[in-house]
């Protein structure tokens, strides 16, 4: 197993437009989405957890003030996040690219995504040569997707409403597919009647 660390970046600083609202504070059984994703990192074995709010973050603030005290858990702020995702990545990226060896980034819609995935792509990625790991659900790739620290500056080099995965195009003989048995990493919700579906189908 390589040595290394790798710290976890929730990226939660979407206006979500499709949705028409907060999604972050959406409730699915109960318990508002970031949440989900905040607990499944927190449990892991991720060194760090950085959560990256923009759109409604003091109502995300103010409604979950005990869980963002939580121990290992740093709060960024994007002002940019209206300009696209790729200003959340840099925003969470400035927090972890001095300290920590590759990034795992976590969407903040994706809530049934748990510790133990977190673990198997985590150990999975630490024991490769591989520069970026992605889960696998039946050949579907998902998320998250982790990335050496070599790839940060071209993960800063990404504009718009644009993500990392780019990147995976542009290095397919880094990739690790990662094979896994849960369908959460395929899962998203986009759209407010995506929580009834998933109340149906959670676990």
């Amino acid at each position: 197993m390589r040595d290394g660390s790798v710290a976890g970046i929730v990226l939660a600083a979407g206006e979500a437009k499709r949705f028409g609202g907060c999604k972050q504070l959406a409730k699915l059984q109960g318990k508002p989405l970031l949440q989900w994703v905040l607990d499944a990192a927190l449990a892991s074995d991720l060194d760090a957890v950085i959560l990256v709010l923009g759109s409604c973050h003091r109502k995300v603030r103010s409604v979950l003030r005990t869980e963002l005290a939580r121990q290992r858990l740093q709060v960024v702020i994007n002002p940019d996040f209206a300009s696209g995702q790729s200003t959340s990545l840099k925003a969470g990226l400035e927090r972890v690219r001095h300290e920590y060896s590759a990034a795992m980034f976590l969407l903040a819609d994706q809530p049934f995504i748990t510790s133990g995935l977190i673990n198997q792509l985590r150990t999975s990625f630490l024991r490769s040569s591989c520069r970026i790991a992605v889960p696998v659900f039946q050949g579907r790739r998902g998320n998250p997707c982790i990335f050496e620290h070599s790839l940060y500056p071209e993960i800063w080099r990404v504009t718009g409403d644009r993500g990392a995965r780019e990147l995976i195009h542009a290095h397919p003989c880094d990739v690790l597919e990662v094979m896994v048995s849960d369908p959460a990493v395929c899962r998203d919700i986009d759209a407010p009647e995506d929580l009834d579906r998933f109340t149906e189908n959670a676990r």
